[in-house]
């Protein structure tokens, strides 16, 4: 008995959720360092403001589709847990980085979502509603799906997969082939589309992951610290006990001219180690 395109289109939206809902977690152990650290400096806001208006934009967008459950379940809870996030960043942020992320929070969650709704109302009905939402969500998300090209520039550059675990790529890999074969099978190319360039930089983050992961990293040569002031003083200190105890038996005056024969060539020494430190 063959099985029908809507319970295919089950399966992959349930295991669509399944894999989408570990990637949603997939940052916890970079909040639970900024707790224990109980700052947020160093880190930036940006991906998850970006995702939890990804996933405002899908939920919209699942309302006015009739048949996408699973998308309405999983942005649910990307909403819950990236809106925690945020908090939490922000929470642990300083002054200047917590305004930032609370003015981009404005700009892009309350006034552009807030823009695009009430255009989407007024400007369009119907199916062409959904239309236009669809192209919205379609063009966002490529940005989205696009944004490792920096990470795979920082790979090739470095050639060190550090910022690129193997993990989170695979997964987000398999992510995309979920959501495009629910997609397919619902026959929303808005939902199939994105994740075909989401899989495409996936298998590509993987390979480069395999290129450089036993790459020999170049280990920095450890410069010399100069010699402090008090250094050079005992240094110079040093040769004058030594240049008087040479020259107890002489007179006054030549331990004197001894001594500043000394010391000069001490520091004309300690210079010429300077100029081979630098």
């Amino acid at each position: 008995m063959p099985i029908s395109s809507q319970a295919l289109a089950f399966v992959f939206g349930l295991l669509g959720n399944v894999i989408s809902f570990m990637v949603f977690l997939a940052p916890l152990p970079t909040f639970y360092k900024i707790y224990k650290k109980k700052s947020a400096e160093g880190y930036q806001s940006l991906p998850y403001v970006v995702a939890l208006f990804s996933a405002m934009l899908w939920i919209y967008y699942a309302l006015l589709k009739t048949n996408a459950t699973f998308l309405i379940t999983i942005n649910s809870f990307g909403c819950l847990i990236e809106t925690l996030y945020i908090f939490l960043f922000i929470f642990y942020a300083p002054t200047k980085l917590r305004f930032q992320t609370a003015r981009l929070l404005v700009l892009l969650n309350v006034l552009g979502f807030g823009v695009m709704l009430a255009l989407t109302l007024v400007l369009a009905k119907g199916e062409r509603r959904l239309k236009v939402l669809g192209w919205i969500c379609l063009v966002f998300n490529l940005t989205v799906f696009a944004a490792p090209l920096f990470i795979m520039g920082k790979v090739i550059k470095t050639k060190s997969v550090e910022y690129m675990p193997f993990a989170l790529s695979f997964f987000l890999t398999l992510n995309a082939v979920m959501w495009f074969f629910y997609g397919l099978l619902l026959k929303d190319y808005y939902i199939a589309l994105p994740n075909v360039v989401g899989f495409v930089f996936g298998i590509i983050q993987m390979i480069l992951f395999m290129i450089f992961k036993n790459a020999k990293k170049s280990i920095p040569i450890k410069e010399e610290p100069k010699p402090q002031l008090h250094q050079l003083s005992e240094q110079i200190m040093d040769v004058v006990k030594l240049g008087n105890m040479v020259c107890t038996e002489l007179s006054p005056v030549a331990v004197l001219q001894s001594n500043m024969e000394v010391v000069v060539e001490a520091v004309i020494d300690i210079q010429n180690k300077q100029q081979l430190i630098k």
